[in-house]
């Protein structure tokens, strides 16, 4: 395995982990080496948009053992979404089993530390009961399987450049946005492939009731930062980013202040650095932002800046165990 050119995508690995609802209560853990699921023709899934998702790591870390981070907030976050979208919550215990059991079986597939690529971890929930009729599935199925990954971007840790689009909404104010649903990245399908036809790494959304305020940078969370201040936005769209929240608290570890609020499309010209997190990226600095609309370019400089350079690299020194984690937010799976 060519580990340190691994691309951001699906490799097929040794096993996932099912979980039924049925009846009104969670079955038995399964192990299986299947890719395929039988599905009912009439799923809620299918048709209603009775899905969700989640997205973690686990890391192979420079003392020889494995961690996952933060995976109890992935079970938080999945409950909240379950809870908007009318499906069984998902105890947190057995989430962090789940994901504890599938990265075990599967650890001849977790990359090597020195690759900089890591293993990612797809927990998956989806109505499977058949329904005709707007109502929510009687059964359900959870399943997490994982595949080894490079970086998201092309080049790892570097600046990219963003386009401002105001002919497509992510999210609707009192929406989907703030849960981790399938239909909320369907929406942004066509937004993304018209920034990348034009040479940008992603697109970057306004609120959609006033195209007024900064809203999310394709699939990640938005930050900037000036004044030794790390500013994110607040909004009632927003996906709460688990990569976002962690930046917060380490910006502060750091000693930099942080604000939560609505950040007005003008503001960005003040800002020394901005980029995207989440997941995936951990952080993409974002090197410039265009405004076709208006003609303006919003410019952050071509190389990460100081502060976003030091807040990746204390992220990532926790991720893999080389730095202290005085929050508690590792876990050690394997060694």
């Amino acid at each position: 395995m060519d580990w340190a050119n691994l691309a951001f995508g699906y490799r097929k690995t040794d096993y996932n982990v099912r979980c039924y609802y049925r009846n009104g209560a969670w079955g038995e853990i399964e192990t299986c080496s299947e890719e395929t699921i039988p599905l009912h023709m009439a799923a809620t899934c299918l048709h209603y948009g009775q899905e969700a998702f989640e997205g973690l790591k686990a890391y192979r870390c420079p003392d020889g053992k494995v961690r996952v981070f933060r995976s109890d907030e992935n079970a938080a976050r999945l409950q909240s979404t379950c809870r908007g979208i009318m499906m069984p919550e998902l105890p947190t215990e057995m989430f962090n089993e789940m994901v504890d059991r599938v990265v075990r079986l599967n650890e001849r597939w977790i990359p090597p530390y020195e690759s900089g690529a890591t293993l990612y971890i797809r927990p998956l929930l989806i109505g499977t009961g058949a329904q005709v009729g707007v109502h929510p599935a009687e059964e359900y199925l959870f399943l997490i399987f994982v595949t080894p990954v490079g970086p998201y971007f092309k080049g790892g840790f570097a600046g990219n450049p963003y386009v401002i689009t105001r002919a497509y909404d992510r999210a609707a104010p009192l929406g989907t946005g703030i849960y981790k649903v399938g239909g909320n990245y369907a929406a942004s399908l066509r937004a993304n492939h018209e920034a990348h036809a034009k040479g940008y790494a992603s697109e970057f959304y306004l609120d959609s009731k006033e195209k007024k305020y900064i809203d999310e940078c394709g699939a990640a969370n938005f930050f900037g930062i000036k004044n030794d201040t790390y500013i994110t936005p607040k909004s009632t769209s927003i996906l709460p980013s688990i990569t976002n929240k962690s930046l917060m608290q380490v910006a502060r570890d750091l000693g930099m202040k942080v604000e939560v609020r609505p950040i007005p499309e003008e503001e960005l010209e003040t800002f020394e650095e901005a980029g995207a997190c989440g997941t995936a990226a951990v952080i993409s600095p974002i090197s410039c932002l265009d405004d076709p609309d208006t003609g303006k370019r919003y410019d952050f400089g071509s190389q990460p800046g100081p502060w976003s350079t030091r807040l990746f690299h204390a992220l990532r020194g926790i991720q893999y165990g080389e730095l202290e984690d005085r929050h508690g937010w590792t876990r050690v799976v394997i060694g």
